[in-house]
């Protein structure tokens, strides 16, 4: 995972498969960019991933949480289409903005 801050906005760039194992890295990973740049808003870029399981939704929400918990927002892009499913059946998309 690649992260980038710039103005106030983080971007973490995800790339191949998430999964429990790797979701759960991940999400250490970007709740631990989010402590050290305190971002307003964060972006999390999903346009190189190759697969997603459920373990993405708990990713999601928990990147949320701690946005929320610093005052800031998250939003998602670049999501491939299986990704995109996976969240809107779960209704994230009702929770967190979805960028085309």
């Amino acid at each position: 995972m690649m992260t980038t801050a710039a103005d106030g906005h983080g971007i973490c760039h995800l790339s191949g498969e998430i999964d429990q194992h790797r979701a759960q890295r991940l999400t250490r990973e970007i709740e631990e960019e989010i402590n050290r740049n305190l971002p307003g808003v964060m972006e999390l870029d999903f346009s190189a991933v190759t697969f997603m399981d459920s373990s993405g939704i708990a990713l999601v929400l928990r990147s949320k949480g701690r946005m929320e918990e610093v005052g800031g927002r998250l939003y998602l892009s670049g999501l491939p289409r299986q990704a995109e499913r996976v969240l809107r059946t779960a209704g994230i998309h009702r929770m967190v903005e979805i960028e085309k």
